[in-house]
């Protein structure tokens, strides 16, 4: 099992990671512009239930592989890619329409999937697992799989405070743009190609 001393100085580094605005804080952001507080609630689940995944991966070792094949790394990687650039031409043209965001919200289960699947196609959060948790895993100490089991999800809690922060926080400046679905079209829209482009230039070196 992890020792107190290890657990400890990676709650102290992980609470100072988490702090700093990433790609997630962005995503969760402009979801609570657009839908309010909920639909910002909604993607730090989804977000978190990508980084359970990311943490079964990890656990398992598939993590190292696809970080070392360059081929597995970018299909992800430009799978990631496509679908922020999806999701963000969407929210561009639906400013377009005659609907707002707030006269036909997005589901909220539509919102936790798409969540989820940004962050499963985040090669950031991949290279995170590969190269941040290890450094406090120490085979001596017991099971290996258990030890990033147990980091992992101290790191997903950690975060999902922060993300929550984050929604919140989004979620009551959305409420001060609401009806203005141009306005909010356009920051969601930029926010998702801004990830999009930033995904593309991640690269495998860690």
């Amino acid at each position: 099992m992890v020792s107190m001393s290890t657990f400890l100085v990676f709650v102290v580094a992980s609470s100072a990671l988490v702090l700093i605005p990433g790609p997630n804080h962005l995503y969760i952001a402009a979801r609570s512009i657009a839908q309010g507080r909920s639909g910002g609630i909604a993607s730090v689940f989804g977000v978190g239930t990508g980084t359970l995944v990311h943490i079964a991966a990890a656990a398992a070792g598939l993590s190292y592989v696809i970080a070392r094949s360059a081929t597995l790394f970018n299909v992800i990687k430009w799978a990631g890619v496509a679908y922020l650039a999806y999701l963000g031409l969407r929210a561009l043209v639906r400013r377009h329409e005659e609907a707002s965001y707030e006269a036909r919200p997005q589901p909220l289960r539509a919102i936790f999937l798409e969540g989820m699947v940004v962050n499963l196609l985040n090669p950031k959060v991949i290279l995170f697992f590969l190269a941040f948790l290890p450094q406090f895993v120490h085979p001596e100490a017991g099971s290996v799989p258990l030890q990033v089991v147990v980091l992992g999800v101290t790191l997903l809690l950690l975060g999902m405070v922060s993300d929550m922060v984050y929604a919140l926080g989004a979620g009551m400046l959305g409420s001060r743009l609401r009806g203005r679905s141009n306005t909010v079209g356009r920051l969601s829209g930029v926010v998702y190609l801004g990830l999009g482009v930033a995904t593309a230039l991640a690269g495998r070196s860690v």
